[in-house]
């Protein structure tokens, strides 16, 4: 559960809804991606490459308990989304689906866009290596780790079946 990649930067109070516009959530995901996040970063969509990491603020993917906004962050090929916060339903939904979150206070003052940052998201470790700052977090409830490692919720309830005995 380590990524390195490059450093896509956001701010506070991100809504789902900025995540994804409404008028995509029923598109094909092929299509969606081409505007995930495309409001507050026109370049996003068209330069995220795979293993790129997301960086927000404080209470990331506010507003909607829509599952669709974080399929879509996952399908652009990011590695995982650090934010100061997230929205608790946000978060869940992160680990339901196999995208790797990280909650880690004061993250946004020690990145920049395009630094290159190394997360371990099992351990909590965070590093950017183009300044060298670095924190460590508090790790995830080793179940939902388990729920990462599988590939989301469905993927490991079909590999566990002692989950419904």
């Amino acid at each position: 559960m380590r990524f390195t990649g490059r450093c896509w930067k956001f701010g506070d109070n991100i809504p789902t809804d900025q995540l994804v516009k409404s008028r995509y959530v029923f598109d094909p995901m092929d299509e969606i991606v081409k505007h995930v996040l495309e409001d507050l970063n026109p370049e996003f969509p068209a330069k995220v490459q795979p293993g790129d990491i997301v960086v927000a603020g404080k209470h990331f993917g506010q507003s909607s308990g829509r599952a669709i906004a974080t399929k879509a962050l996952r399908a652009t090929g990011i590695g995982c989304v650090v934010a100061d916060t997230f929205a608790r339903t946000f978060y869940r939904n992160c680990f339901e689906i196999g995208l790797p979150p990280l909650a880690l206070d004061g993250v946004t003052g020690l990145v920049a866009d395009g630094d290159r940052l190394t997360v371990d998201i099992a351990t909590g470790e965070f590093r950017n290596e183009t300044t060298g700052a670095a924190r460590t977090a508090d790790p995830a409830d080793p179940f939902l780790l388990q729920m990462l490692d599988a590939g989301g919720l469905i993927k490991l309830a079909a590999a566990r079946s002692d989950l419904f005995e």
